[in-house]
């Protein structure tokens, strides 16, 4: 046998799967953010992959991806090999108890109001045995929580940053401007941050997720809160939505927890040139705690059914 080119073997049943799903989503980044690995893994499973076939999978031309004759040919195969591994895994699991038990969560206001309902409703499907307590909070609060212990998972807008805490990256989010009908900016596409420094902005308490992630997006463009003209603090998503809607002033909320008003054209959104928010979802969970069989397999489900605004 030419051992210089090892043949994939029934241990690379996650590259396998790593492929599918960089094939589904088209990009290698989006990829990694939902099986909750970094890019230079998934790079590396296919490249194995590769190697072992001796072909290439993908095109990769001019920063997009597209699947080569070989690739299409894989993916086919590589869908029905994990549909079988995964009816596998589900008639081998019947033969055991279903996992039960309570599953204390926490979440913040955008995971817990734009995302957790539709994740409940599935993964209570999947487990139905499975007891889910949810509470709400800032990020702030949700990490608390989780320290203490009142929370098994916190479900997060932003990274722990607290030592004890694993944090795990299981969607994306966009905050955007919003204004209201009839607002100067309400027909304009774009507007500068110059401009925006000198109208009055509505934000969200300090601990926010929301507002960390607006703080980071200013800084990266020579910004800060400091220099914009703060009207109003306050501590929730429909708090900042009647703000706006009352003419208070402008505010940069999560797109899907203002989709409904946007869709309505009771708020507006508008861009500002040179101001990325895109931001990352997190769960977290205490790293030194051994999680329960309910914590493990939602954790499971998240990766599986990862965040996304448009697949709500």
């Amino acid at each position: 046998m030419d051992e210089s080119h090892p043949r994939p073997g029934s241990d690379e049943l996650p590259h396998l799967g790593t492929f599918a799903r960089v094939a589904e989503r088209g990009s290698f980044t989006a990829a990694a953010l939902d099986l909750g690995i970094t890019q230079a893994a998934v790079s590396q499973r296919i490249a194995l992959l590769e190697k072992g076939l001796r072909v290439s999978l993908f095109d990769r031309r001019a920063g997009r991806i597209a699947l080569t004759e070989a690739g299409h040919r894989l993916y086919d195969y590589a869908r029905r090999i994990l549909d079988l591994h995964e009816q596998a895994r589900k008639d081998i699991g019947g033969l055991h108890p279903p996992i039960s038990g309570d599953l204390p969560i926490a979440a913040s206001s955008v995971p817990g109001e734009c995302y957790l309902p539709a994740l409940l409703s599935s993964f209570r499907e999947a487990y139905p045995r499975v007891h889910v307590r949810a509470s709400a909070g800032d990020s702030g609060s949700v990490v608390r929580d989780v320290v203490t212990g009142r929370a098994t998972l916190g479900l997060v807008g932003k990274e722990a940053g607290t030592p004890a805490l694993e944090s795990r990256p299981i969607g994306t989010d966009l905050l955007v401007l919003i204004v209201p009908p009839g607002h100067a900016w309400a027909s304009r596409k774009a507007i500068s941050l110059k401009a925006l420094a000198i109208e009055p902005l509505v934000i969200r308490e300090p601990g926010s997720g929301s507002r960390c992630a607006l703080e980071a997006g200013l800084g990266r463009a020579g910004a800060s809160l400091a220099g914009m003209n703060i009207a109003l603090e306050l501590g929730s998503n429909s708090a900042i939505r009647d703000a706006v809607r009352r003419r208070l002033g402008v505010a940069f909320l999560s797109r899907p927890a203002v989709q409904p008003e946007l869709d309505s054209g009771a708020l507006r959104a508008v861009g500002v040139r040179g101001l990325d928010l895109a931001r990352h979802l997190y769960v977290i969970h205490h790293g030194r705690r051994p999680l329960s069989p309910a914590a493990s397999v939602f954790l499971h489900f998240l990766t599986a059914h990862p965040l996304d605004p448009d697949r709500r």
